[in-house]
């Protein structure tokens, strides 16, 4: 690739230093503003990667408050029934580094937080994180090593929480139509029932 930024030297020479507030902004440990805003936040961006480099980002939704503080130092996240690839599971089990992207709707800044993660099945722990009468089937305990607000420009440009912004019904084909697209011998019907049936009846 041409004109590719291959070290550190030519990434700072490209964009220069950061600000010193954008440096001293960052906290390692979880202030009452992070406190606050992560019970105000009903989803978040999980972000692992394997012992190779590769990625993966996961979205991980619930109630407001949904990934519970446990101190200044340590995040619960539970882990809801979903498909059981488990991807970023997999990928903390050889490489423990993990980001979280917390969002509150109609809030133009978000939450950075990363550290290191661990699963547990403990049972007392997964008490403490049910939901609807179940508990998770397991957690991602989080070791915070940084924490730090960023600020809302990305918001404002993708206008994602105006309402204006909104596809309208049918902008984009039903999840059963593209399984059907991908994957041969999919009816895209009986996949569209299946997945309605799982939002209904398996989201805990």
């Amino acid at each position: 690739m041409s004109n590719a930024i291959r070290d550190i030297d030519g990434l700072r020479a490209h964009y220069g230093e950061p600000s010193e507030r954008a440096q001293l902004k960052q906290l390692d440990y979880l202030d009452k503003h992070c406190r606050h805003f992560i019970a105000l936040s009903p989803f978040c961006v999980i972000a692992t990667a394997d012992a190779d480099g590769m990625v993966d980002a996961s979205p991980k939704g619930d109630a407001p408050g949904f990934v519970e503080v446990a101190d200044d130092h340590t995040l619960l996240v539970p882990d809801r029934p979903g498909n059981n690839r488990v991807d970023g599971h997999r990928n903390l089990l050889s490489n423990p580094g993990i980001g979280l992207l917390f969002f509150i709707p109609g809030l133009r800044e978000t939450l950075r937080v990363n550290g290191t993660g661990e699963l547990s099945t403990d049972p007392d722990l997964l008490g403490k994180l049910t939901a609807q009468g179940k508990p998770p089937r397991a957690a991602i305990v989080v070791t915070v090593k940084e924490a730090y607000m960023h600020c809302g420009k990305s918001m404002i440009r993708s206008k994602l929480w105006d309402p204006a912004s909104r596809i309208a019904p049918g902008g984009f084909p039903t999840l059963g139509q593209v399984l059907a697209d991908q994957i041969d011998g999919v009816d895209p019907v009986q996949a569209d029932k299946d997945t309605e049936h799982a939002y209904k009846e398996k989201l805990y």
